[in-house]
């Protein structure tokens, strides 16, 4: 049997559906497939949305057959055989995690083997448990990244976690741009700004964007809000859309796989969320060419957004600043052009070409 030496990893990802950390996950598994490791993830959730490189145990699949008590055992136990049966070099981990007694058991009973956990939001509640003891237990000597310096700061002071660095997520750009010049088979308004996310109006304030497109020129001017994606508070946003008196201008449009499309021919992108933990669509519309009207929250924006040069970028929770924002960008064609076209070279530091590097090294250095 002749023996190889390429690495081993195991991506655990929540799933490949419908979410930027879901989103960086695949991307993950390609750039590390790339630089020839072998690849495998692990999903807790079902579902495929996104192109991935690897081998995929969906333990998904068995959440659907039996959710009770038992089958959460179950579960764990295959997570755990699995892990064992592959002789895994190195785990990395991008869920987000919140159940105390579930990262315990996961932490030092189902893996065995060195790990990177990954940071993908700024809101604790969203990445770590409620107990401050437990975090610091679990993970301050542990290797850690964080996909923005604010969310890495925060939380490597808040935990003392002595092995954490920035890597962010890194965007295949190419192909970015090939999908979007995909041909749509739908016909859009002539002048449009975009939206695209998941419609979780406690994440993403779904509410600032509409009070602020209410506050704006742009109906006025006959500039649509195109909104793509799905989630738990779609009716909720719809209905406040028509308590707005904004049915005739914003177009909700469901989950698009390929959102790309729709970002070409988009004035701007806008983001209103109240906190991140990198923002994947600020870098995909600028590498489009296209500006980012963003609210400066917690964490992300500010590390790609350079106001007045690619985008615009505003104080939080202020619809009366943030549509002045969306009126500049519409209206001063001095300032758009200008941040038209600097989108693209803007973005250069967040291509897989130069991300794949830093998880190359930070690999190397945990396996030494």
């Amino acid at each position: 049997m002749v023996k190889t030496n390429k690495k081993k990893i195991c991506i655990v990802a929540s799933s490949l559906s419908k979410g930027g950390a879901e989103r960086s996950s695949a991307i993950l598994s390609q750039m590390l497939s790339a630089l020839g490791y072998d690849i495998h993830i692990v999903t807790v959730l079902s579902g495929v949305d996104y192109e991935y490189s690897g081998t995929l145990f969906n333990l998904g699949d068995l959440k659907k057959e039996n959710d009770s008590f038992f089958g959460r055992i179950n579960r764990l136990r295959q997570f755990k055989k699995y892990i064992s049966t592959h002789a895994f070099d190195l785990i990395i981990d991008n869920r987000s995690r919140v159940q105390g007694y579930r990262e315990f058991l996961i932490s030092k009973f189902v893996y065995n083997i060195p790990v990177i956990y990954v940071i993908h939001n700024f809101n604790i509640k969203k990445t770590f448990t409620k107990y401050t003891w437990l975090n610091k237990w679990l993970y301050q000597n542990e290797y850690m990244t964080a996909v923005s310096q604010a969310a890495g700061l925060m939380f490597k002071k808040k935990f003392h976690l002595k092995q954490l660095r920035t890597i962010y997520n890194g965007f295949d750009f190419n192909t970015i741009q090939t999908l979007g010049r995909e041909v749509l088979e739908i016909e859009l308004p002539e002048k449009f700004i975009l939206f695209y996310g998941r419609i979780d109006d406690n994440h993403k304030n779904l509410k600032l964007l509409l009070d602020t497109y209410k506050a704006s020129s742009l109906a006025t001017d006959n500039v649509k809000l195109l909104i793509l994606g799905s989630g738990p508070d779609l009716n909720l946003i719809k209905s406040y859309s028509k308590q707005l008196e904004l049915s005739s201008f914003v177009d909700f449009k469901g989950f698009v796989k390929n959102p790309y499309p729709y970002v070409l021919k988009a004035k701007f992108v806008t983001l209103t969320s109240r906190f991140e933990g990198f923002p994947m669509v600020i870098p995909e519309s600028l590498c489009l060419g296209i500006p980012v009207v963003s609210v400066d929250c917690n964490s992300g924006p500010n590390e790609v957004i350079e106001n007045e040069r690619n985008g615009l970028l505003v104080d939080n929770d202020n619809p009366t600043v943030l549509a002045e924002a969306f009126n500049r960008m519409i209206l001063d064609d001095d300032l758009y052009n200008s941040c038209t076209s600097n989108a693209v070279s803007s973005v250069e530091q967040f291509s897989t070409e130069n991300v794949m590097q830093s998880w190359d090294k930070l690999i190397k250095e945990v396996l030494q």
